[in-house]
């Protein structure tokens, strides 16, 4: 039902011309920040984490829409300043803050995972340099490698809580030459400091917040990826059993409906995060290709309409929805085969959840505004 409802809404934002999007973007942002924090005064609770609002009998999930408000938000600036300076950037960055620390607080990792795939794409569609994309992303990765000891036995303890993982230190230096290459301030080695201190501070961060913020069983859905069988009647489970069902698809599956693993309920989440392993189970490698090579041709219509649309604004529209879809897409099934931790992000316009569906229909919609009115081309 709701998605037949979002494939009406898709055909009726489709007629409409997206221009109109950009006159209100700051009334979109006001929107989406006000949403966020109304779930966080008047949300309705689930899992440990309070990320619904309660409307005439259905739980509505203002986060995922926010989605779709960021993406409306940054396609206007960016049309505006593109992000080739780094002012262009940190005016980006500012903005999504807020929203992102929202979502981020209620708490709902994931979504703000996709917030910031979706900030990347449209930043190296606005002409950010690649080298400041990376130097974003750096404190991540050097926060994972500073907690590595390989290939030493042990981390590079200097104090009580300050270690350093000898990856992360390689990391650091060559976040500093691309710092140096691709950063303004070249002068006295500002650029490279800067960048080097940036990712030792973010590597410290991430193991003092891996050791003293981050609770058990978090870090357990980080980590048991790698060894689900470490704990496999308790974190390891949901991928153990995804994994049978997906490799007792074999080629043609079991057929609908018929797939023992997903009938008596062995796989746990099956109908929202952990869909693919039922499609895997019941239609094979090959229902799963047909899956897949769906998703590449989604993909692919909305990069060629961000070519050939009109404008940056609508280009950047499209992106940003290319982005989000690739990023959840990529996440939720390398976690359903054991090549992803598992982030609870939803498979777009498979996984069962009305607020997801809704947001995924209204993108597409939007994006098929762009190409509806972009500049038809003419063939003598």
């Amino acid at each position: 039902m709701i998605a037949g409802i979002g494939v009406l809404i898709a055909l009726f934002l489709a007629r409409i011309r997206y221009e109109l999007l950009m006159q209100w973007h700051w009334v979109t942002y006001a929107l989406t920040n006000f949403s966020l924090i109304a779930v966080m005064i008047a949300g309705t609770s689930a899992k440990g984490a309070q990320r619904w609002i309660s409307i005439a009998g259905f739980n509505v999930q203002p986060s995922e829409f926010a989605k779709i408000g960021m993406i409306i938000t940054l396609a206007a600036l960016l049309h505006r300043r593109t992000a080739s300076t780094l002012e262009g950037v940190f005016r980006v960055l500012a903005i999504t803050a807020i929203p992102w620390g929202l979502v981020f607080l209620q708490p709902d990792l994931a979504t703000s995972l996709v917030f910031g795939a979706i900030v990347l794409g449209m930043l190296y569609w606005a002409n950010a340099n690649p080298g400041w994309l990376i130097l974003m992303i750096s404190p991540v990765v050097a926060a994972i490698l500073f907690s590595i000891s390989w290939p030493l036995s042990e981390p590079i303890v200097l104090f009580k809580e300050l270690s350093f993982g000898p990856l992360g230190i390689v990391w650091s230096f060559a976040m500093a030459i691309v710092g140096w290459q691709t950063l303004p301030w070249r002068r006295f080695g500002l650029s490279a400091i800067g960048a080097w201190t940036l990712n030792i501070l973010g590597g410290e961060l991430g193991v003092f917040a891996w050791n003293h913020v981050l609770k058990e069983y978090q870090k357990e859905r980080l980590t048991v990826f790698m060894n689900p069988d470490h704990d496999p009647l308790g974190a390891g489970y949901h991928l153990i059993q995804s994994r049978i069902a997906i490799g007792a698809g074999e080629i043609w599956g079991w057929g609908l409906f018929k797939g023992p693993m997903t009938q008596l309920n062995f796989v746990p989440e099956q109908h929202t995060d952990f869909i693919f392993s039922a499609v895997g189970e019941e239609f094979g490698f090959v229902g799963c290709l047909v899956v897949l090579f769906a998703f590449c041709l989604i993909c692919f219509r909305l990069l060629h309409v961000a070519q050939t649309a009109k404008d940056n604004f609508g280009s950047l529209l499209a992106i940003g929805v290319l982005s989000m879809i690739v990023f959840q897409l990529i996440v939720n099934v390398g976690m359903t085969v054991g090549l992803a931790p598992v982030a609870g992000i939803p498979l777009p316009w498979m996984s069962y959840g009305r607020s997801a569906m809704l947001t995924n229909f209204i993108s597409l919609g939007i994006v098929e505004s762009v190409a509806n009115f972009r500049q038809r081309q003419k063939y003598y």
